[in-house]
């Protein structure tokens, strides 16, 4: 992971040159965080003890990004006659609005100010709401009664309805019902606002059983419009928090939430970066384990502030440093690639080329690249994005009917694997943030050939958590057995390496779980499992679960 502190000062001093940030708003740094009456021996004055356990936890160490700014420089700040927005701890810096030069060089002129930049969003505090998507070529449709997405069904423990799909393509219905459904874990959500998510029926369960912990607007913090805004994070809440059975149920129906406001559905400026990193700081200071975050910012409504393919390193966009920073406090940051796919920009937007972002491309309800989805590498040359989940056609709630819908977007497969990354986190909180990363990618259709389109493939969530818990499923790859050819065009034949392995059944299965083929046998060392007749299976890919007296070996294959 970077190290944080130098790439703060590089960017403090590469945007110190910037002429803006947003119309009648600006950023104020400061030069240090001294004679603060808060100190890292008593973190419990600025953290909650849940954001203290996870550090513990995780053996994170308590620094001093974590310090709240000084206030008496904000109320000095205030005090020339601006309007302070949001502070930022990890940037040590505040957003305000004024519309009077003479405050900004009054400000500028204080001892401990580093510099101010305007920033622009708007010409009032509380700015006006019009419908605006956050990425283009996101689309919402009523769901048809037939013939739309696969065929529904249910588990053990839910009847998913129209979301059976995308959560059982991700093979994550067994691990709710093993009982890990978000039951204990905390989610933030931070997005454009959640219209109506007050009121719909499908968010009944989380008000009844006080799941939603709390709200907060970054946008409008004198004027908070939580629901009465954005329809955006309404829907992307459905994809994991919704409880309807038999029509919707969400890939972690037992999480608790915060649902955050930063960004500006009306405009695209600068500081709606500033914004989500002030959110990313709340959610980090009560405890949140995961972040979803269905945004993504590459340009602006003022061309001077517009981000280039070369500024997503990693290392430049303010959104990025927030959001790896995020991480390293102990938090997973889920994030969606972008809907560029195709484009004259077909790259992933920042946050999601943070190197420690977990960024989430899309496919469709069959399990292939939706060609919206934006794509890697970052400029600095990572694999980009990490993994995808189904984000064309995705089953969601409508904020204006609430009622179950269909959307397509990036925007929907990032917090639908939010979701099951939050449930097998919940299974495994001994696990480090990375941990449960790279179980999840080593799970993945493409781990032994991951690519800029679809990253690691499709995860299968069930593998990962045994992967994770060693309960007798061999890390893709292991020297156990042996699949060849792979890829295979009508048959592939198996080897056991070890001496000991004793096969007592196999079966292949697509990416929704579906058992195809089965042989039962009983074979030991040396000798040679052949599967054949396969040449009318659609290419694509493929899991072989041989099953021995030893434990379950997984392995993936490719069907030309």
């Amino acid at each position: 992971m970077k190290k944080l502190f130098t790439i703060f000062f590089s960017l403090l001093v590469s945007y110190s040159i910037i002429a803006q940030v947003a119309p009648n708003k600006y950023w104020v740094k400061f030069t240090d965080k001294d004679n603060s009456p808060f100190s890292i021996d008593n973190p419990g004055e600025f953290l909650s003890q849940r954001a203290i356990d996870r550090r513990t936890a995780y053996n994170i160490p308590i620094d001093e990004s974590d310090l709240p700014v000084n206030q008496t420089y904000i109320n000095a700040v205030a005090a020339e006659g601006a309007t302070v927005l949001n502070a930022s701890k990890w940037f040590n810096s505040v957003t305000i609005f004024t519309t009077n030069p003479a405050v900004v060089d009054a400000i500028n002129q204080l001892p401990f100010v580093m510099g101010v930049e305007k920033s622009s969003g708007g010409n009032s505090i509380a700015n006006s709401y019009s419908e605006k998507p956050f990425f283009a070529n996101e689309s919402y449709a009523q769901i048809p009664e037939t013939g739309y997405l696969k065929g529904t069904s249910s588990g053990q423990s839910y009847d998913y309805g129209q979301a059976y799909n995308q959560i059982n393509m991700l093979n994550g219905i067994p691990l709710h019902d093993m009982g890990y459904n978000g039951t204990g874990m905390i989610i933030a959500i931070q997005d454009a606002g959640f219209l109506n998510a007050n009121t719909i029926a499908a968010f009944d369960y989380l008000w009844d059983n006080d799941r939603i912990l709390g709200t907060k607007d970054f946008v409008s913090p004198y004027d908070p419009d939580i629901f009465g805004s954005h329809s955006h994070g309404t829907s992307v809440l459905s994809t994991i928090g919704a409880n309807l059975p038999g029509q919707m149920v969400g890939t972690a129906p037992e999480a608790s939430f915060y649902l955050l406001r930063s960004e500006d559905g009306d405009t695209e400026y600068l500081i709606e970066e500033l914004n989500w990193v002030s959110a990313a700081e709340f959610a980090d200071s009560v405890g949140a384990d995961v972040i979803n975050s269905s945004l993504g910012y590459t340009t602006f409504d003022d061309p001077s502030m517009d981000h280039t393919y070369a500024d997503m390193d990693g290392n430049t966009a303010p959104i990025t440093i927030g959001a790896d920073k995020a991480v390293s406090k102990g938090m997973i940051v889920v994030n969606s690639a972008g809907n560029s796919g195709g484009s004259s920009w077909q790259y992933i937007g920042a946050p999601a080329d943070g190197d420690s972002v977990f960024s989430i491309g899309a496919v469709d309800a069959s399990g292939n690249y939706a060609s919206f989805s934006s794509t890697g590498p970052t400029a600095d040359g990572r694999l980009k994005p990490n993994v995808v989940a189904q984000g064309q056609s995705s089953t969601i709630i409508s904020a204006w009917s609430g009622e179950v819908s269909s959307g397509s977007g990036t925007s929907f497969s990032s917090p639908i694997t939010a979701g099951m990354v939050t449930c097998l986190w919940q299974a495994h909180p001994d696990k480090r943030n990375t941990e449960i990363m790279e179980a999840i990618q080593m799970s993945g259709s493409l781990a032994s050939n991951p690519n800029n389109q679809l990253g690691y493939g499709i995860p299968d969530y069930t593998m990962a958590h045994d992967m994770i818990t060693n309960a007798g499923v061999d890390i893709p790859f292991n020297n156990s057995v042996s699949v060849y050819p792979n890829p295979f065009n009508d048959e592939f034949s198996i080897l056991m390496n070890d001496g000991t392995l004793q096969i007592q059944k196999v079966e292949v299965t697509d990416i929704s779980g579906k058992v195809i083929y089965t042989l039962n046998v009983n074979q030991v060392n040396g000798d040679l499992i052949k599967i054949s007749g396969l040449a009318s299976l659609n290419a694509g890919v493929y899991f072989i679960q041989i099953n021995s007296a030893e434990g379950r070996i997984v392995k993936k294959i490719l069907k030309n």
